[in-house]
């Protein structure tokens, strides 16, 4: 069993980093109100305000600033500030032990996916799926988004049913195990390094932004040639934004691209979770157990902090 993190307390300061891209900076100043809102005051890491190309820093002054706040008892969560591209360029110097050793909450998604693999395997810690907080400074933040951050204050579970949103049965079954996954392209990526995804008896998480079928299908077709599919317990899929055609104007339908992989696959598989690149985009813990209950569409997952 994963290590959980100590739950938040009203007047705790959590470390905002950027491991990735910059992040918005308008967007990322208007969140801090709502930082504020949840009773938590905040550090600014050294690189969320550099920029290096696509990159908040060079690769040493993003893990720093990870480092830092791992180390730095006064900070009790660390949450990304954004996405975009270049966490898994610092997975291969991060000090796993380090937060094996001290615990604390780690927030983010999207690109933040290669971290929650690679922390989850060497680490042994539950981490937190959930919007960037950059994010959280837009106009259009649904409500249970905002919500979704209680769960770092006091341990409850999740249930997610359709009446949050609509869901579909793809295969049918009930299964209990282990949430692992996030971003479709983060975890394809992890294949064949030593951060690779285990899905051995999991409940696997995908989602992905801005794939048309085509794209989104190699990626599958990755998963299943690397029996990640296969040794899946059951499939959560979350959303899909803009997986319009492009490329390819006489295409296969997303659905269509789903249904292939995932449809006779004999486990557990259900689709319409609001996971993702959306609002609202329902936060949950990752390294803890749940059930999916395909018959039921009902997914339970346990709390995420202690």
């Amino acid at each position: 069993m994963k290590i959980r993190p100590k739950r938040l307390q009203v007047g705790d300061t959590v470390g905002i980093i950027a491991p990735a891209s910059p992040p918005n900076i308008e967007n990322l100043t208007k969140s801090f109100a709502f930082l504020e809102e949840l009773g938590l005051k905040y550090v600014i890491g050294k690189s969320v305000q550099l920029k290096n190309g696509y990159l908040a820093g060079t690769d040493e002054e993003r893990l720093a600033d990870l480092h830092d706040m791992i180390e730095d008892p006064s900070i009790a969560a660390i949450i990304c500030a954004s996405g975009g591209y270049g966490a898994a360029r610092i997975a291969d110097r991060i000090d796993y032990q380090l937060l094996e050793e001290n615990p604390k909450i780690f927030w983010g998604f999207s690109d933040i996916t290669f971290l929650h693999t690679a922390l989850g395997l060497y680490s042994d810690i539950v981490t937190f799926h959930g919007p960037t907080l950059s994010s959280m400074g837009r106009e259009d933040v649904a409500e249970r988004t905002k919500r979704m951050f209680k769960q770092l204050f006091e341990p409850a579970e999740i249930h997610y049913g359709e009446d949050i949103s609509s869901l579909t049965t793809m295969s049918g079954g009930a299964v209990r195990g282990e949430l692992t996954g996030g971003n479709l392209s983060l975890i394809a990526r992890s294949i064949g390094t030593k951060y690779e995804i285990d899905t051995k008896g999991k409940i696997l998480l995908i989602e992905d932004i801005g794939l048309e079928p085509a794209h989104i299908d190699g990626l599958l077709n990755q998963l299943k040639q690397s029996r990640k599919l296969d040794e899946a317990a059951g499939i959560i899929v979350g959303e899909f934004t803009n997986a319009e055609p492009n490329e390819y104007k006489d295409s296969l339908t997303l659905d269509e691209v789903l249904d292939h992989y995932l449809g006779g696959l004999g486990k557990p598989v259900v689709k319409g979770f609001k996971i993702g690149h959306c609002e609202p985009n329902v936060a949950i813990p990752l390294g803890v157990d749940a059930i999916l209950d395909a018959d039921r569409k009902h997914l339970a997952i346990l709390p995420g902090v202690q």
